[in-house]
């Protein structure tokens, strides 16, 4: 990995969510190669080495909070990682709960311990493609920063909240887009999102309990005819958040093999997917 020591990670401190499995810990193990001090957050003890493991249910903010505190102890976070996901198949609330609420508030609580050029880079998902439908009601739900309101507020709003996993998806990337200005200004902090395709993950059997069979089978894959991996999709998160990006910032960046790209021109066909 010698070669790769420009992308600025040696002897960085870096906090990983979700990074016990699947993409977060194919990222928190990349890191480490590179040089980083890799503290890992997540509710299952990690299976990559790492400075510190710090469990947390991120669903609760209680803990999430607590997590937070620990973390400033360590001093200044150079980068972030919010890897930590989970399929509609634990709730709809709770997909909400983890997927956006409990990264944003992890980050929004480091923000002060991330100095001028750190970067947070996180994972959305396909799922997001629909994120400037009903943008109102989104930027209203943007603006409630306390987890403990924004929770209430799904509660309230079946209709908002639908699978949780869609939803939540799409709230990232309104998020990322928003808060990359404020961030850039007051804090010289970036902030980018990828968007996978599905992915070889333990997440994979879980989806498939909630979707058709046929489903990951009959996704396109124009580019590599087959799933991603978790390494193929860390390194893009990995090099996102890298300084050498210096410039990019409220990026959405598509890991998804042309998926997007195609449904927005019509190159692809949707239709086989409903």
């Amino acid at each position: 990995m010698n070669n790769l020591a420009g992308l600025g990670y040696s002897n960085k401190t870096v906090v990983v969510t979700g990074g016990s499995s699947g993409m977060g810990a194919a990222t928190a193990r990349i890191l480490g190669e590179l040089g980083a001090w890799v503290h890992i957050v997540d509710i299952n003890p990690p299976s990559v080495p790492c400075a510190s493991y710090l469990r947390t249910d991120i669903s609760n903010p209680d803990d999430v909070a607590q997590t937070i505190a620990a973390l400033k102890t360590i001093g200044t976070i150079d980068h972030l990682f919010c890897c930590a996901g989970v399929p509609p198949t634990l709730g709809a609330l709770k997909c909400m709960l983890i997927n956006y609420i409990g990264n944003r508030q992890l980050t929004e609580g480091l923000i002060p311990s991330i100095p001028k050029g750190g970067s947070i880079a996180i994972i959305s998902s396909d799922a997001g493609l629909g994120w400037q439908k009903d943008l109102p009601q989104k930027l209203e739900f943007l603006a409630i920063t306390d987890p403990v309101a924004a929770k209430q507020w799904c509660e309230e709003k079946p209709e908002f909240l639908r699978d949780g996993y869609t939803s939540s998806k799409e709230m990232i990337l309104v998020w990322v887009q928003q808060a990359c200005i404020a961030l850039g200004r007051e804090r010289g902090i970036r902030i980018n999102a990828i968007g996978p395709c599905p992915t070889g993950t333990a997440f994979i059997p879980q989806m498939e309990t909630a979707l058709d069979d046929n489903y990951f089978a009959q996704f396109p894959y124009p580019l590599l005819g087959r799933m991603a991996t978790a390494d193929e999709q860390a390194w893009p998160l990995v090099l996102l958040n890298s300084p050498l990006n210096n410039v990019v910032t409220g990026a959405v960046l598509w890991t998804d093999q042309g998926f997007a790209p195609g449904l927005y021109t019509g190159a692809l066909d949707a239709a086989a997917l409903m």
